[in-house]
């Protein structure tokens, strides 16, 4: 089968051979197993079901969060060719219905669809008429509790295998711990385990802790000192994306900013221009980076500490995709472990205010108790907060709690272009014109100017029309809507507000179903999560490398030789310290000042940071008093 995928891989990717592990994954695949693959960001996922699906009959069915992401991949299937469409919520129900009709009928080769749609039943009718190849679930890792990014209608994804039963599921992920991809075979019903897992390494990226209390003074010494190439620095606040782009600008330091308040179309044109390098910096907070792949980012600079491991190396890995050496940077104050600590807390918030939240959701949306369930809604998270008088933090993290419950989905706002189809045959089209001239401008300017607007759905621009047909924007868009009206056409206006899209049918808050268990289970792992973040930071005796691939149970003693801890390792004599710590206590118990003086020839701050670090390892005791003496469990840092 090699050949024959390399060939595909040839034709409509211009790619004379895979990349490693690419391929065994594809025949794999190809084979029809059960397969999860566990390739960094930035390794061509894509590619490892996009190929397979191709060499196969039948449609590959492709889930995956991420709207933006699958817009922009059908987008690119289309430009090569492919049949390629999308299933997600806020859609006309017109283009829903068309596009699963087109899959039924064989019409597609690949279909998107968001988790969420998965429970609906027009999905599960149309699945039934659906001839499936390939199962692909991208960003897998939100099936797995154990995940730090964990989604409920993930779980559906194992509801609907029974439809299929002979079509293997390939799922993909940038990042999981070992638990967690047990976990993701598990919840897919994979028939045996089979995982291919790329090195989490990368070789070229250089990770580094800096502490220093001026970021801003670090931030700007490392943009001036990056000859070529782009930057991402990232923060957790919207408005620090603006305050940070705005003072790299008043440095001479092109810059601009991004975040999910932004609407779609100016998201698109400020990624454009970073991506194009018009600007050399791109302030953002984590909404950015999913499905971006430029080659030439020299510096990743996070100004805050992120809240996992997971959500750091993701956002870290955007550096260096061209395999040319690369650095990241987490920039720590002496402040920023409580602010994490604090946003934890702000992130689980209490039961009673999530209850009273949700239920002014119900008020805000006029949605009946009983009613809701599979409507999604426009959203504006300040418009909501400001009517209630609530916290906007507040309302953010209660969403995501809702959202980890099952309760609904939030998206993100994504520029979503006006859209129609004319559903009148043609031999009806010309007795409506007879009948109704007022539109005949208009719909004339439709058949002449649009291409396959009596078959599928087609973008339009309002404004363009109005000017070929002598009409006003504002009378196209009564107009396309009256037509609608008639069912002479459908018309889905331009939406770029984010979506809120409810899951379930709208409960009493008397019986509100969020479960204590799984509320603290997700704080206790959360905790887990920021806890290892705090040890990354403050764990200066292991390179940076080394500590990042142990916690995805990669295992290695070969440091990188470039990070903070290594450089501090090559200039302080740490284990000719340690040795002679070992040989001045003895068996004797001396107190702190002691010691330090037996040590005369290390710098005193150096001695006390191999003490600490001796006591935190079992080696050395600190009694109340303030002694230092050996422990009987000896243990040695190598």
């Amino acid at each position: 089968m090699s050949a024959a995928t390399r060939a595909i891989l040839q034709q409509y990717w211009g790619y004379p051979s895979f990349r490693p592990l690419q391929e065994d994954i594809v025949d794999s695949v190809m084979a029809g197993k059960d397969t999860l693959a566990l390739l960094p960001t930035g390794g061509g996922k894509s590619i490892c079901f996009q190929v397979p699906a191709m060499a196969m009959e039948g449609l590959c069915l492709v889930i995956t969060p991420l709207i933006a992401l699958m817009k922009d991949q059908v987008a690119h299937l289309v430009a090569k060719g492919i049949h390629a469409a999308t299933i997600y919520s806020g859609m006309h129900p017109d283009a829903l219905e068309l596009a699963y009709n087109q899959a039924a009928f064989g019409r597609l080769k690949f279909l998107y669809v968001s988790p969420e749609r998965l429970q609906t039943n027009q999905f599960i009718e149309a699945l039934r008429r659906m001839k499936v190849c390939l199962l692909a679930v991208d960003e897998s890792h939100c099936i797995s509790q154990w995940g730090y990014d964990f989604r409920p209608p993930y779980l559906k994804i194992a509801d609907i295998r029974p439809y299929m039963p002979k079509t293997p599921v390939l799922a993909l992920t940038a990042t999981a711990t070992a638990k967690v991809v047990d976990d993701i075979q598990v919840r897919l019903g994979f028939k045996e385990k089979n995982v291919f897992q790329s090195s989490f390494e990368r070789k070229n990226v250089t990770y580094n802790v800096v502490r220093e209390a001026d970021k801003y003074g670090v931030l700007r010494r490392k943009l001036e000192a990056m000859k070529e190439g782009s930057a991402i620095v990232y923060v957790r606040n919207r408005k620090r994306t603006q305050v940070i782009a705005d003072w790299l600008n008043s440095v001479g330091i092109s810059a601009t900013f991004y975040h999910a308040g932004l609407d779609a179309k100016t998201r698109d044109q400020r990624q454009d221009l970073w991506m194009k390098g018009r600007v050399k910096v791109i302030a953002a907070t984590n909404a950015f980076g999913m499905g971006i792949d430029k080659p030439d980012v020299r510096l990743v600079i996070h100004m805050d500490l992120p809240d996992s491991i997971e959500a750091y190396f993701q956002e870290a890995g955007r550096a260096g995709r061209d395999l040319k050496p690369s650095e990241a940077f987490l920039l720590v104050s002496p402040a920023d472990i409580q602010k994490l600590q604090d946003n934890l807390t702000q992130s689980f918030p209490e039961l009673d205010r999530i209850k009273l939240i949700y239920n002014a959701l119900g008020n805000y949306f006029k949605i009946p108790v009983g009613a809701g369930e599979n409507v999604s809604y426009p959203f504006v998270l300040t418009d909501f907060a400001n009517r209630y008088g609530f916290n906007v933090v507040e309302v953010f993290h209660t969403l995501k709690i809702l959202e980890k419950e099952g309760f609904l989905v939030l998206s993100d706002s994504f520029d979503e272009p006006s859209k129609v189809m004319v559903k009148a045959s043609r031999d009806d089209i010309y007795g409506f014109q007879v009948n109704n001239p007022q539109y005949g401008e208009l719909i004339k300017c439709m058949l002449r100017s649009l291409p396959g607007v009596m078959t599928d759905f087609v973008k339009i621009n309002e404004e363009t029309l109005a000017k070929k047909t002598g009409l006003t924007a504002e009378k196209v868009q009564e107009q396309l809507k009256k037509l609608e009206s008639y069912n002479f056409l459908s018309y889905a206006p331009r939406n770029d507000k984010p979506q809120i899209l409810f899951l379930s049918e709208f409960v009493d808050t008397k019986h509100f179903g969020l479960s204590k268990e799984n509320y603290y289970d997700r704080k206790k792992d959360a905790e887990e999560r920021v806890k290892a973040v705090v040890d990354f930071v403050n764990n200066d005796r292991e390179c940076r490398s080394v500590q990042l691939l142990r916690y995805f149970n990669e295992k290695t003693k070969k440091t990188c030789g470039r990070c903070d801890v290594c450089q501090l390792q090559a200039v302080v004599p740490y284990d000719s310290i340690e040795e002679k710590l070992r040989t001045v206590m003895g068996e004797e118990e001396l107190p702190v000042k002691e010691v330090l003086s037996r040590c005369d020839e290390f710098d005193e701050s150096q001695v006390l940071d191999a003490i600490r670090f001796l006591v935190d390892n079992g080696v050395l005791q600190v009694e109340d008093d303030g002694m230092v003496k050996r422990n009987d469990n000896k243990k040695s840092r190598r």
